[in-house]
């Protein structure tokens, strides 16, 4: 015989895509006795928690909400439950429910719901606008649009390896971007720092983001992807428009890293506490000239290494005449060591705001890496 929880999973599965909260509140109310319920989804910035239906966002870090955010574990406080909504690592939000028992079986159940509602909220995003447009504090502009509808997700977990990124101006970033796949054995990273401006240079992006694709999923190498998305964009612009990228392989039983550096980011590691930028053999920008051949390094990773890539939004940009990279970036990046990678990445993404006193000049991309080692 099946429980509330299974019952649960059904509505969700059963509901149409624009009513997935409103159906799971019907069935919550009828086998726990919980009366409300409300989705809060991190907003693009990864700064502001909202809600689906409408009021107060959620911006204090000491909030019971936040602290769910963070940890990814339920919160129950003063009869207020507020659990994880979220799929194999993506974090897209917190679930609301009152009242909650403090039941350790009860919350239990619940948080197994608020993950069922995570992976329908995945499985619907493509056919319906509310959810999206539930996460915005302003408007999009039409390249940034375009930019987060390439992104692959902002995390990604698995036991040998955790993976984060975020772009900023998240409202109106152009040309930065990254993109990633894994099948178990090999996780693939590609991290562009795009060049332009406004949809001109989102296109551009789009244009190697699918090549890297197209190129990675007919199985070449990583130095043939490189060589086939500088075909694509040589062809198409003939040098005269062309963008860096940073191109990685990691093998996720060994921890060998293979890398193809095509005028790209920078590539920084962390490990044991010290920060250290990793040497890469600087090779043309994807589509300068006709016919560019790539050349791959390898490096070694140990269980625990971290990497960032960091862009030149990152590292160029300027408070009171001071550059972040120069200053401040090997600092806040020692700091993060306890930090999961999404934290990270948003914690770096706040400080480097709070450095230049307010919204980015240009577009910085930052993704951070972590190789847990080879799992059984």
């Amino acid at each position: 015989m099946s429980g509330p929880e299974d019952q649960a999973r059904r509505t969700l599965t059963e509901a149409p895509a624009d009513l997935l909260l409103d159906r799971l509140a019907g069935e919550l109310k009828e086998a726990y006795q919980i009366t409300g319920a409300e989705l809060y989804q991190v907003d693009y910035r990864l700064a502001e928690l909202l809600p689906l239906n409408g009021g107060e966002s959620i911006t204090g870090p000491g909030h019971p909400a936040w602290r769910c955010f963070d940890h990814q574990e339920p919160i129950v406080t003063d009869g207020t439950g507020w659990f994880p909504v979220g799929m194999r690592g993506e974090r897209r939000g917190v679930l609301r429910l009152s009242p909650v028992p403090d039941d350790p079986t009860t919350v239990g159940e619940l948080g197994a719901i608020a993950t069922a509602l995570g992976h329908e909220l995945a499985a619907v995003s493509a056919s319906t606008d509310i959810y999206l447009t539930a996460r915005r504090t302003r408007r999009l502009t039409l390249a940034a649009e375009m930019q987060w509808e390439l992104l692959p997700g902002r995390s990604r977990i698995r036991p040998s390896f955790s993976l984060a990124g975020q772009l900023e101006p998240a409202y109106a970033v152009r040309g930065d971007g990254f993109d990633w796949s894994d099948d178990g054995h090999r996780l693939w990273l590609s991290v562009v720092n795009g060049s332009g401006e406004g949809v001109a240079a989102s296109m551009l992006t789009s244009l190697a983001t699918h090549a890297l694709r197209n190129a990675r999923r007919a199985e070449l190498g990583l130095a043939d992807q490189a060589a086939l998305a500088d075909q694509a964009i040589y062809a198409l612009h003939r040098g005269e428009q062309h963008l860096s990228a940073l191109l990685l392989a990691l093998d996720l039983e060994t921890g060998t890293l293979t890398v193809v550096d095509a005028g790209s980011p920078r590539l920084v590691r962390l490990r044991d506490g010290e920060v250290a930028e990793q040497v890469l053999e600087k090779q043309f920008p994807l589509g300068m000239f006709e016919g560019t051949d790539y050349r791959e390094q390898h490096f070694q990773l140990r269980r625990g290494d971290r990497l960032f890539v960091v862009s030149d939004g990152v590292i160029d940009a300027t408070g009171q005449n001071i550059r972040y990279g120069e200053t401040a970036l090997d600092r806040f990046l020692r700091r993060t060591g306890p930090m999961e990678p999404l934290d990270a990445v948003r914690s770096l993404i706040g400080d480097l705001r709070a450095f230049v006193a307010g919204d980015l000049v240009d577009d910085a991309v930052v993704v951070c890496l972590d190789w847990l080692g080879p799992q059984p």
